[in-house]
């Protein structure tokens, strides 16, 4: 690689900070950042969508003076727009579904001064934990090939893990930014809702329980970008507390001493892998060692109605996505429109009644209510992200005839993220240890509604004392 050949040791602050002084310039960071893509990703199928024109055309123009000016980035395939690019939901379907403006997140990120030069794999419309659509093929973890890079931001994980941008676009609607940021040794907020504006398109996704940020290599490239965006949109529904200073300047700051809960044992009661439970229990070892308090507590709630409850919303969601392309393209749904798993997921909810949907939105509110009772008496819960480490690719099959098996290998993998999409709680998966076998298992923080801060002065914390930053997967030179 010719082109800035330091380029991967920085992350995104640092490059723009170079930018700013002259050192480097946009195209040079894109270049290189090109380099990268092209290099690793016949190997790891991270990128579906080259934007290379766009990107240089932007260049060309000047870039906007904003805090990341110069900086390459890379903006997930589902649920934002860029004027003129396709965003495909990972789907056929929409493949060829090309949006005549930007999502109010992408004009913000272009004023921020990032160069937008593709978009990363997703599975279809983020139904899943694994990144392998059909219409692109399987993404690849870096840490071990032959394994899941997790979903549904799966490929923005693996290539930030890559070293191909040291901090992409991600969102997360049961997990899909703290689920990738696990399997890949990243580190992965989930804002509290209403943080991040769905403007002009919608006022929130999956009945609030989905939001957008990053998936990056530090803490601090976190804050930084949930800075840049975080602002309401006149006209939202609802919006976040304004944080009584800016998320960048949490970082580094002391969180105090903390009383800590944590826990092993999901809501669904499933069994959780010894080295997820190792996973939490060094991570409680070392909170005590930095003053923290810490004793097992977890919070409860009716878990299967909840279920089913989330099921329900995501079916109508789903069903109502797809009505709209249909009815743009004026036709009826064909077999080879959608995988088999998303075909289900759209019977179910042409069964479901206008009451079924209110009443499992009464169950979320009602959840959210009976956990922040909790957050009053512990303002951090730690546990697991995920039941198991990186399962192999193929494990989850969005094609497969047999639903009821899918279904248990779902039930087997996914396991602590989606109460926090339901309550809208601030999130985060913190890449704190690495199985005997090498492959990452994030340790996930959750804290009180409007609490990002809390998080960031926690992560910052935990990042001085464990640093993962130049943690590197094994790929081949």
């Amino acid at each position: 690689m010719t082109v800035f050949p330091d380029y991967e040791k920085y992350d995104a602050l640092d490059l723009a900070r170079l930018v700013k002084k002259g050192e480097v310039t946009p195209e040079e960071l894109l270049e290189a950042a090109i380099e990268r893509v092209e290099r690793w990703n016949p190997l790891i199928n991270a990128v579906v969508q080259k934007m290379y024109d766009q990107a240089k055309d932007r260049i060309k123009a000047g870039l906007p003076d904003g805090p990341l000016k110069g900086v390459p980035f890379l903006l997930k395939d589902l649920g934002v727009y860029y004027r003129g690019v396709p965003t495909s939901y990972g789907c056929r379907l929409f493949a060829e579904a090309v949006p005549d403006h930007d999502s109010e997140l992408v004009a913000r990120y272009l004023r921020a001064g990032l160069v937008i030069f593709g978009k990363t794999n997703t599975p279809e419309f983020g139904l899943t934990l694994t990144t392998e659509p059909r219409l692109f093929g399987p993404c690849r973890n870096p840490w071990d090939l032959s394994r899941t890079v997790g979903g549904s931001s799966g490929g923005a994980a693996a290539a930030v893990a890559a070293r191909m941008v040291p901090t992409a676009h991600a969102s997360d609607g049961g997990g899909s930014i703290r689920i990738p940021a696990s399997c890949c040794g990243l580190f992965g907020l989930k804002p509290t809702r209403g943080r991040v504006s769905f403007a002009p398109d919608a006022g929130e996704g999956w009945a609030g329980m989905s939001i957008h940020h990053v998936i990056s290599r530090t803490v601090r490239d976190s804050a930084a970008f949930l800075d840049a965006v975080s602002a309401p949109v006149p006209g939202d529904p609802y919006w976040a507390p304004a944080p009584p200073r800016s998320f960048l300047e949490e970082t580094g700051r002391s969180p105090g001493r903390l009383k800590i809960a944590f826990t092993s044992t999901p809501p669904s009661g499933m069994p959780t892998h010894p080295e997820c439970v190792q996973a939490v229990e060094e991570t409680v070892e070392l909170l005590r060692t930095l003053g923290h308090e810490a004793e097992e507590r977890a919070p409860t709630f009716d878990q299967e109605t909840l279920g089913r409850a989330v099921l329900d919303i995501i079916n109508v969601s789903t069903l109502g996505a797809v009505e709209r392309r249909l009815a743009e393209l004026e036709r009826d749904l064909a077999e080879e429109d959608v995988e088999k798993v998303t075909r289900k997921t759209l019977e179910n909810g042409r069964k479901l009644s206008a009451l079924d949907y209110f009443n499992a939105v009464q169950i979320l509110h009602r959840t959210a209510r009976e956990v922040a009772r909790f957050f009053q008496d512990y303002p951090i819960l730690v546990s697991p992200v995920l039941l198991q480490p990186p399962v192999p690719l193929g494990w989850l099959d969005m094609m497969t005839e047999n639903l009821k098996e899918y279904g248990r290998r779902m039930s087997e993998f996914f396991g602590f993220t989606q109460l926090f999409n339901v309550t809208g709680q601030p999130s985060m998966s913190v890449p704190l240890y690495w199985t005997k076998d090498g492959l990452p298992v994030g340790v996930q923080f959750s804290a009180p509604f409007g609490e990002e801060g809390l998080l960031f002065r926690l992560a910052s914390q935990l990042e001085e004392a464990r640093p993962w930053k130049d943690k590197r997967p094994p790929l081949p030179d």
